[in-house]
C-alpha cells in the first residue's frame, strides 16, 4: 500500500506540494538520514496526454510498477524552484541527487535565466510542429555498438521527438542512428569527456540544429555555471572551468529556450525506485548514479506517449563493441558508477511489459 503525505511550502508566487511516497514492499531502505530521500515535489504536466495509450497510465497499472512509478514526480528544474525552502530540503543529497553541490546564491542565479515557459516543458515546440497526432512519439538513442550496421537511421528520424547523449557521432553513421537531435543530454563533465576521448573518432562538437535542445544533467556545481553563461553568451565566471571567453558548445544563438535542467528529485527517484544498485549499500554510495543514457531513458518514459530506445545495453551485448562508432572491438567494461547490468534488466522489463520497444538483433533476425 502506498502512503501519501502531503506538505503545503510556497513557490515564489504559487503553492506546490510535497509527497513522502513510502511504499511498504518496494521503497529502498534508508540506511541513515536524509539517504536517500523519497521525499519529491509534485508537478502534474505529464499526466495530461490526449494519447488514449500513453504508457504512463500503462506502466502504472503494472502490479510490479504501480507502486513504484510516479507521475508526478517533477521532471525539469527552473526558475521558480530556487527557494530557501527548497533549498533547504534539496541541499542536503548529494552531487545530481540534490543541491549539495552549489551554494543557494549561485543556485538562484542559474536558475534564474530558466525562465520561460520553454524551460518548464520538454515539448515546448509541440503545438507548433504540424501535422501533429495525439501521441507524442520518441526514439531514444544510446551508443551502444549494437546500433552499428543496423540501418535503423531512417525510422529513428521518423519520430516526432529523437533523444541523444554524450558522444552522440552522427556523421559517417546516419543511416544507423539517424541525423536528427531533439534533446541532447549530458553533464558538462561528460560532455567535456566525450570531446576529449572522441574526438579522434569524430566527435568534435555537439549536435546543433532549430530543434535542438540541451538538457543538463547538474552533477556538479560546474553545470549551473555553464548555464548561465551560455545563455547570457559570457565567461564561465567562477569554478574549475572558469574562463576568459564565453561557452561555444552549443553554438551563437544560446536563448533561453534553448536549455532545460534535470531537477534533482527525478534523478533521485530514479536511483531510489528503478535502480537501486548494491553500491548504495557500501561506503562508496556517493560515487554512484544512474547513467546518462539511462537517466535519458526514464526522462522519456514519464514524459513521451510512445518511447523507442536504441543503442542500449541488451544481454547479448558481448556480440558487440562498447561504441556503435568503435572502428575496432572494444569490450564494454564496467564501471562502479552506474550499474549497466542492472539498468539492461530494466530496460528488457519493460520491452517485455510493452512499455518500451527496445531494439535488439533478435528483431532484426525475425
Amino acid at each position: 500500500m502506498t502512503v501519501l503525505v502531503y506538505f503545503l511550502f510556497l513557490s515564489g508566487s504559487s503553492i506546490s506540494l510535497l509527497q513522502n511516497a513510502t511504499n511498504g514492499t518496494r521503497a529502498p531502505v534508508t540506511t541513515e538520514p536524509p539517504f536517500p530521500g523519497d521525499k519529491y515535489a509534485i508537478d502534474d504536466t505529464y499526466l495530461h496526454s490526449e494519447c488514449p495509450e500513453n504508457l504512463r497510465a500503462r506502466i502504472a497499472k503494472i502490479p510490479e510498477f504501480k507502486d513504484v512509478f510516479l507521475g508526478t514526480v517533477p521532471l525539469l528544474q527552473w526558475n521558480k524552484h530556487a527557494t530557501q525552502q527548497e533549498y533547504q530540503r534539496l541541499s542536503r543529497y548529494n552531487g545530481a541527487h540534490g543541491w549539495e553541490v552549489i551554494s543557494f546564491e549561485d543556485l538562484k542565479a542559474a536558475l534564474s535565466y530558466l525562465n520561460t515557459s520553454a524551460n518548464a516543458f520538454m515539448f515546448d515546440d509541440w503545438e507548433k510542429r504540424p501535422n501533429k497526432s495525439s501521441c507524442i512519439r520518441c526514439a531514444v538513442i544510446g551508443n551502444g555498438g549494437i546500433l552499428n550496421g543496423s540501418r535503423k537511421g531512417e525510422e529513428i528520424d521518423q519520430h516526432d521527438y529523437v533523444f541523444r547523449a554524450n558522444g552522440a557521432i552522427i556523421k559517417g553513421f546516419e543511416k544507423d542512428v539517424g541525423t536528427r537531435t531533439s534533446f541532447y543530454t549530458f553533464s558538462t563533465n561528460t560532455m567535456k569527456n566525450s570531446l576529449y576521448a572522441y574526438h579522434r573518432l569524430g566527435y568534435i562538437g555537439l549536435p546543433q540544429s532549430e530543434e535542438t535542445r540541451y538538457v543538463f544533467l547538474p552533477d556538479h556545481n560546474r553545470d549551473y555555471y555553464l548555464v548561465k553563461a551560455a545563455i547570457l553568451n559570457a565567461p564561465i565566471e567562477k569554478g574549475s572551468d572558469k574562463s576568459q571567453k564565453p561557452p561555444t558548445y552549443f553554438g551563437e544563438n544560446g536563448r533561453p529556450e534553448k536549455f532545460k535542467m534535470y531537477h534533482p528529485d527525478f534523478i533521485r527517484y530514479v536511483r531510489n525506485r528503478f535502480l537501486w544498485a548494491h553500491i548504495l549499500k557500501t561506503s562508496h554510495r556517493n560515487i554512484y548514479r544512474p547513467s546518462t543514457g539511462a537517466t535519458m531513458l526514464l526522462a522519456a518514459i514519464h514524459s513521451c506517449d510512445e518511447v523507442s530506445a536504441y543503442g542500449f545495453i541488451t544481454e547479448d551485448y558481448v556480440k558487440y563493441s562498447d561504441h556503435y562508432f568503435d572502428r575496432a572491438y572494444h569490450k564494454l567494461v564496467f564501471y562502479s558508477n552506474h550499474d549497466m547490468k542492472l539498468e539492461m534488466k530494466l530496460w528488457k522489463k519493460l520491452h517485455n511489459y510493452g512499455i518500451i520497444k527496445l531494439y535488439t538483433r533478435e528483431q532484426d533476425a525475425r
